[in-house]
């Protein structure tokens, strides 16, 4: 079964319109039932970790997983509200078998989805997800999964769970540093982060104000959060913040706004991170994971700090798997996704900002002179909605017209066609 003929997973778990089409309460049930089944546990029963983000359509999964899960004997802890990262801290800490998110990440609250991570820590990689693919499609195997009686599964909740992920986060900053001092203006998307965030950044020392932390069900990404940075840009120039952090629905990704109310993407924070980094010679093999979507500008300043850079197909599981073969500990995407190996398995927005806070209170720069590193490039990015996604190889006119374009570039830019693996 090859890429092209998965049902469920696409590039980053499994995501569509709630309730419709392959985001059921049927498929919900049915992954609870696989991820109870296929992994092997270090438990008299295996072990499921359950966290989701704050789409009303949440509670919806999480009960399914639940009863899919205790329906072939697995034992599932649920998390309620929890970052996408810190789901994934918890599953390894915990010893758990296998995480599970419900989140739809960036998206608007009338889609959710389900990712997956691995007892280490880490997204399951694609022979893992295929799998559970061919045991949901494998009756047999399913109906010799189901437990009865006393063997059915029991479900637990974790009332500290955010607490733990909370205290870890403090950790990653400097013991000899605090905020003390600083004004930041937090837009949280009315998302997994809203509680969790602002409490870092004030027990750390910083004067926080706030926006999308009132979720409701429906208002998650909802001209907020990391999609949405002129808002937070006019309440860091409202307030007088030193700088905006912004961060999406499941808080795995980070936008930040300087003092000036000027947007920093990834691909800047990525640059300003890996500069300081190799100054402390803290960056693996002065080496910078990034995606084919990366502006040529990032190119053009790490190879002014004699930073090598290593490409990947877009997503941050392929960042990491890139990352951990290769031994690098910092990658990332323009779109925010920071990844520090030696702190995460996963991007986390969070963490991404204390690292850049750190290194502003470290070097008493404002975030603007730190994303000078950086010149971004003229980039436009276009989204064309389709209907169907034949290999791009397959249309005569389209490879045309990509090459007349790298032609005309000669070689000073790049040209990137792809289909989304989310939408």
């Amino acid at each position: 079964m090859g890429k092209d003929k998965r049902r469920y997973f696409g590039t980053d778990g499994i995501r569509g319109k709630a309730n419709a089409g392959v985001m059921t309460v049927e498929t919900a049930v049915e992954i609870g039932r696989a991820v109870g089944s296929v992994f092997t546990s270090r438990h008299e029963r295996p072990r499921v970790l359950i966290g989701k983000d704050t789409r009303r359509s949440g509670y919806l999964f999480e009960m399914a997983l639940v009863s899919g899960a205790c329906s072939v004997g697995a034992e599932p802890y649920v998390m309620g509200p929890l970052p996408t990262p810190g789901i994934a801290f918890l599953t390894k800490g915990m010893r758990a078998d296998v995480g599970v998110v419900i989140s739809a990440s960036h998206n608007s609250f009338e889609d959710n989805g389900i990712k997956l991570f691995g007892p280490d820590g880490y997204k399951l990689p694609d022979e893992v997800e295929l799998q559970i693919e061919r045991f949901i499609d494998d009756q047999k195997a399913v109906d010799a999964a189901i437990k009865v009686g006393a063997d059915i599964g029991r479900a637990y909740r974790i009332d500290d769970a955010r607490g733990r992920y909370l205290t870890y986060l403090k950790t990653t900053f400097p013991n000899d540093l605090t905020l003390d001092g600083m004004k930041i203006a937090l837009d949280c998307a009315n998302g997994a982060a809203y509680r969790i965030a602002p409490t870092v950044l004030e027990e750390l020392g910083a004067e926080v104000v706030t926006r999308g932390v009132s979720p409701n069900g429906l208002n998650i990404n909802d001209g907020c959060g990391a999609m949405h940075p002129r808002k937070l840009a006019a309440l860091v120039l409202q307030t007088g913040a030193d700088l905006g952090i912004a961060l999406d629905g499941d808080a795995d990704r980070l936008i930040m706004v300087d003092e000036a109310g000027q947007q920093v993407d990834g691909d800047q924070i990525l640059a300003l991170t890996a500069t300081r980094m190799k100054r402390d010679n803290q960056l693996a093999q002065n080496t910078l994971v990034v995606t084919v979507m990366s502006n040529y500008g990032l190119e053009m300043a790490m190879a002014s700090q004699g930073i090598s850079l290593v490409r990947t197909q877009v997503g941050d599981r392929y960042v990491v798997e890139a990352m951990r073969k290769g031994s690098y500990n910092l990658g990332g995407e323009q779109s925010g996704h920071i990844v520090h190996l030696d702190h995460s398995t996963t991007g986390d927005g969070t963490l991404a900002a204390l690292r850049v806070l750190a290194i502003m209170q470290r070097e008493q720069r404002p975030l603007s002179d730190l994303a000078r590193v950086m010149q971004p490039a003229p980039q436009t990015l276009i989204n064309v909605r389709v209907s169907a996604k034949p290999e791009l190889s397959t249309m005569p006119d389209v490879t045309q017209a990509i090459a007349d374009a790298e032609s005309a570039l000669a070689g000073k830019g790049r040209v990137l066609v792809r289909y989304s693996g989310t939408e």
